[in-house]
């Protein structure tokens, strides 16, 4: 079985609109952190440490070293990721929506089709029509479950301001298209399912039409459906005949979780 690795990292130094930032505490610098985390937690501790008593010496550890720790300050929308229906509104089909920890995980290990969107340019979406030519191409039928993957080739941006800007949206019809195929969730390569906002924001400014703004996340509130942003490496894969991996990590009431995708050949 071969494993191909579908996900964009969560990295400090890479061209983000959120502010990402990832504490690294080294392993030099690690036994004085213990100590002021331990002795901190009362007061006598406190007045110790600020004296210059230590509970632990790094001449007493192996070494000299203590264990490293990274601490991760970053939204859930960075990195390759799963959103659901709350990231898109209170409601979804007139009830309360759903966080990223609710997705069920039947629906993470399908199989997979990958659809070949490339031409699509930035400013355009995948449409209805879109879909049903890139199956027809590939000679492939949509069953129930398939986790649909739509490749742009947008992720060689990654790292850059453009990656931002330069991509195509899916319109909702599509959206309604793949869950009347009973697809639970599809995947794209881009930033977002929605076109630019550089593009939506100056339609919008411009007609004053909602319809023109996040059409594709705020379908969400009528129907409900995951998706999962920022994919990598499609062009790896064969149009279909695999199986995707992607299990959301679980935290709390969030609209959306990070998550490992990959896909499995057989």
């Amino acid at each position: 079985m071969e494993i191909i690795d579908l996900s964009l990292p969560i990295d400090e130094k890479a061209f983000e609109v959120h502010k990402v930032d990832i504490e690294r505490v080294t392993h030099q610098a690690g036994v004085e952190k213990f100590n002021r985390v331990i002795m901190g937690k009362t007061l006598l501790g406190k007045i110790k440490y600020a004296l210059g008593q230590r509970i632990v010496k790094k001449e007493q550890l192996p070494d000299e070293e203590f264990l490293s720790l990274e601490i991760v300050h970053a939204p859930v929308h960075v990195g390759t990721h799963l959103d659901y229906s709350f990231h898109y509104g209170s409601q979804s089909e007139n009830r309360a929506s759903k966080t990223a920890d609710e997705i069920p995980l039947e629906y993470c290990y399908q199989p997979g089709v990958k659809l070949d969107l490339r031409h699509k340019k930035p400013n355009e979406v995948i449409n209805q029509q879109d879909i049903r030519e890139s199956l027809e191409k590939i000679k492939y039928q949509l069953a129930p479950l398939d986790i649909v993957l739509l490749h742009t080739g947008a992720d060689k941006l990654y790292g850059q301001a453009k990656y931002f800007s330069d991509y195509p949206g899916v319109d909702p019809s599509t959206i309604e298209y793949l869950l009347g195929k009973g697809i639970k969730i599809f995947g794209v390569d881009t930033m977002g399912i929605d076109r630019p906002y550089r593009f939506m924001l100056s339609e919008f400014l411009k007609t004053k039409d909602p319809k023109t703004f996040y059409p594709a996340h705020f379908f969400g509130r009528k129907k409900e459906f995951i998706h999962i942003e920022r994919l990598a490496n499609l062009e790896q894969l064969p149009d279909f005949g695999f199986k995707v991996l992607c299990f959301p990590i679980r935290i709390k009431n969030t609209g959306a979780a990070w998550a490992r995708v990959v896909a499995l050949l057989d």
